[in-house]
């Protein structure tokens, strides 16, 4: 099926002319057609569009003058704002918003001859772990426990991104990582994602949650696929004051290079409580993967972990209340009439936000309040600061962490719900690297007893994706993950 391909296996086939990059859309956008009345991973499908990109990277194709993710069929996360195309962040606020521009992310895809088949859900502003928040509607995870057909959640922020791909709905997809949302769906999901440092990808055109973490990244089948997108992804963008003016190296040529003589850490502060034995075990794993890779394992101590959920949970949430002021009923979005202009604001964006959106400013607003702020959100930034230290003195003696990527597998929609708190606990092992700026790389490792995917995260230097690139395809190999989802009890892709 051509829908079964890598990137890395597509952008030869296309090159041969095994198929065409109209005959490989035309198949995606058929997996869409039957599946995303049950995954909902599209909140908007532009199949028509998809076509006409398709024929147009033929023509490239068929020129020999074609850059590598022409005619790749890709998800975008409905966080990116497309020219001309609804874009939503999953809220009832900009359920119609048609933005006049394109994201700076998606442009560089475009330029490169990606084919767009529509936008995916997510937690609504991303604002999520579980992908449960969207106002179209929950994302369903692909994967089932065994024998059974429970509603399993696909991780979020990043959810529809991550069923996209899982169910072979997208060859790729973009996704955004503010504190976990790319890895964390990633491992529910089985497939590969990684969270660049900040300040590599642009953040222009992206809708903002929280402004000094958000960071896109791609989402694929396989550690190469996501080093070719993220090649097109990456780079310096002027109309962002936080992109860094560094050179883009050759991810994909990292993807073979030797682990031999590499120090990889493994930080004591990550076997925390309520780890589930399975994932320690694939943890254990992966560290005898790479001991046979000829690295040396040094523990280490990351001693402000333990700080960086309630962090983040001061940060991002301040942030959020800052970025969603804009969203009032004048300018663009949703407008709810009142009999003053308080009341235009409190209808619209009573109406316009969801409960978690609400939860977040509301916490974000009193820690930012008169009284408050030095004892919060300035507190905060100091530790904040402590934990980006604890990186950089780690990273004085190793190259790469290795750490698991969520405490559990998947879990159903319902579980972990009744106290947003236990919600927030999801990101306990992605939210640090967040907090630090630095890239982490998540990658399927293994499978629960219930036939889950579970995954482990590679967590590097500033700026040194390419060693995360190094080591995951070595962990790729080595685990051999060529599981793939039963969409529903006995019928499997």
């Amino acid at each position: 099926m051509l829908t079964g391909m890598k990137i890395t296996e597509a952008v030869d086939g296309l090159r041969q002319k095994k198929f065409s990059a109209e005959e490989l859309t035309k198949a995606h956008i058929k997996v869409i057609d039957q599946l995303n009345d049950r995954i909902n991973a599209y909140i908007t499908v532009t199949a028509d569009a998809a076509i006409e990109q398709a024929k147009a990277a033929d023509q490239k194709l068929a020129a020999g003058d074609a850059p590598a993710l022409t005619g790749i069929p890709l998800a975008i996360k409905d966080l990116f704002c497309t020219k001309g195309v609804k874009t939503t962040a999953a809220s009832r606020i900009l359920e119609n918003f048609v933005p006049p521009y394109e994201s700076t992310v998606t442009a560089n895809l475009l330029r490169d001859g990606a084919v767009f088949l529509g936008k995916v859900n997510l937690d609504e502003f991303a604002m999520g772990s579980g992908n449960l928040n969207s106002a179209f509607g929950a994302v369903e995870n692909p994967w089932k426990r065994q024998g059974e057909d429970t509603f399993l959640v696909p991780g979020g922020s990043s959810g529809g991104s991550a069923a996209a791909v899982a169910a072979e709905m997208a060859m790729g997809a973009t996704g955004t990582d503010t504190g976990g949302s790319i890895r964390q769906p990633a491992a529910y999901c089985g497939i590969t994602g990684i969270k660049p440092t900040y300040g590599r990808c642009s953040r222009w055109g992206i809708i903002a949650y929280a402004s000094s973490l958000d960071q896109a990244g791609p989402m694929g089948k396989s550690v190469e696929d996501c080093a070719i997108m993220l090649q097109s992804m990456a780079g310096f963008d002027p109309k962002d004051s936080t992109s860094v003016d560094k050179e883009v190296p050759d991810y994909r040529a990292a993807c073979n290079r030797s682990l031999k003589g590499m120090k990889v850490g493994i930080p004591m502060e990550y076997r925390a409580p309520g780890l589930s034995p399975e994932i320690e075990a694939v943890w254990q794993q992966g560290i005898n993967w790479l001991k046979e890779a000829g690295c040396e394992i040094v523990d280490v101590s990351l001693p402000h972990t333990k700080y960086g959920l309630a962090t983040y949970y001061i940060i991002a949430p301040a942030e959020a209340s800052s970025n969603l002021a804009r969203y009032d009923g004048v300018r663009y979005g949703r407008r709810v009439a009142g009999a003053s202009l308080d009341e235009l604001y409190a209808n619209t964006r009573g109406e316009g936000f969801g409960d978690e959106v609400k939860r977040r400013i509301l916490m974000g607003t009193y820690v930012l309040s008169a009284g408050y702020y030095d004892a919060y959100y300035l507190r905060a930034q100091k530790v904040r600061k402590l934990i980006y230290q604890d990186f950089m003195n780690v990273f004085d003696k190793v190259d790469v962490l290795l750490t698991p990527t969520a405490p559990t597998a998947a879990f159903a929609k319902g579980e972990n719900q009744e106290d947003p708190v236990q919600m927030y606990l999801n990101d306990i092992f992605t939210v640090p690297a967040s907090m630090a700026g630095v890239p982490g790389l998540a990658l399927p490792a293994g499978l629960s007893g219930q036939g889950l995917p579970l995954g482990l995260q590679v967590l590097g230097r500033p700026f040194d994706e390419e060693t995360l690139f190094a080591v995951g395809s070595a962990m790729e190999k080595a685990a051999n993950f060529t599981h793939k989802p039963i969409l529903r009890a006995g019928v499997s892709l």
